[in-house]
């Protein structure tokens, strides 16, 4: 068997373990990305190798499982995923992050402490090595600010399904009571969920909210198949609005460079005659699309919609007016 082939039967074979409920076939092709006639030939081989793995029949349902774990010869991480664990709690300390980061420490920390001492002494200088080499580049933007028990409180009633009441100081601060479906993390932090009467979800900016405590009120359980990826999957960064269709031209000079960025996940592709790029995608936060094309200059022209057109003119222009007048405190400085 192929190395390749060897690594990916035992990233399936640890998927299988750290299920309960088990895998069908149609699970296992897709985290292979294969077909399922060439996952039941690696179920076939992982049964030979793994005697302990149980079939579970739910209706007309059959899925797999790898009970007792495995053995933790074939659970110790290498260097590169330790070292890649490092990486994720800095960048979340640097964006300031701090809850987040300490949870992901925490979690270092125990992978660490797991490992038997004459390995932990192996791994430390590539280890190290690696921690001391590697790096992201500063992003200047805000910083989330996220109080500890806040975010304790909201996870708190996420697993438990209740709702929480908080102060919202917003333009209309006042009591809120909102039942939490998600968290979204942005350039601030938000809770998604309807308020109380309501059934569509809102964004509340974690850092709005003030005296936030579980209440005794039931719930709203979210619809059926609702999860925050395709919730946001109509949004541009945290902006929720109903979503519009967006075509955007890059010049050829630029067409490479935008090839290479991802403005969102339903974009595709087109590559004209003359060498630029068509983007389209759908999405709505018209005002935070402008903001970003500013960034761009004179390699973007949007196409569709109008709206969204206008919106950066108005931009442009407001910014250049701004700046063509010379600072009052001008003198001040000569």
């Amino acid at each position: 068997m192929r190395h390749e082939k060897a690594v990916g039967l035992l990233r399936l074979a640890r998927q299988m373990a750290g299920s309960a409920e088990g895998l069908s076939l149609n699970d296992m092709a897709r985290i292979m990305g294969v077909s399922r006639r060439t996952a039941d030939r690696l179920r076939v081989a992982l049964a030979e190798l793994f005697p302990q793995m149980e079939e579970i029949t739910d209706g007309r349902s059959i899925r797999f499982r790898i009970s007792g774990g495995l053995d933790g010869f074939l659970q110790t991480p290498t260097v590169d995923e330790l070292a890649e664990l490092h990486t994720a709690v800095t960048t979340l300390a640097n964006r300031g992050s701090n809850v987040r980061a300490d949870l992901l420490a925490s979690l270092q920390d125990k992978v660490r402490a797991a490992l038997r001492p004459s390995m932990r002494a192996r791994m430390a200088p590539d280890l190290s090595a690696l921690t001391l080499a590697e790096g992201h580049a500063f992003q200047a933007g805000p910083r989330p600010i996220t109080d500890p028990i806040l975010l304790e409180t909201i996870r708190m009633a996420l697993k438990a399904a209740c709702t929480v009441r908080f102060f919202y100081a917003n333009a209309r601060g006042k009591i809120r009571t909102v039942t939490p479906w998600g968290l979204l993390y942005d350039s601030a932090c938000y809770l998604v969920g309807p308020e109380m009467g309501k059934t569509e979800p809102a964004l509340w900016r974690l850092d709005r909210m003030q005296a936030i405590e579980i209440s005794d009120n039931r719930a709203l359980p979210a619809p059926e198949g609702w999860n925050i990826e395709n919730f946001i999957s109509h949004s541009f960064g945290a902006y929720h609005e109903p979503p519009r269709d967006i075509v955007l031209c890059f010049s050829s000079t630029s067409a490479s460079q935008a090839a290479h960025y991802i403005f969102h996940p339903t974009q595709t592709h087109e590559v004209l005659s003359d060498g630029s790029l068509v983007v389209r995608f759908q999405a709505g936060g018209l005002r935070e699309i402008a903001y970003h094309l500013f960034t761009w200059g004179t390699a973007v022209q949007i196409l569709a919609p109008a709206e969204l057109r206008t919106e950066l003119h108005e931009l442009l222009r407001s910014a250049a007016d701004h700046h063509e007048r010379s600072p009052e405190m001008m003198s001040a400085f000569r």
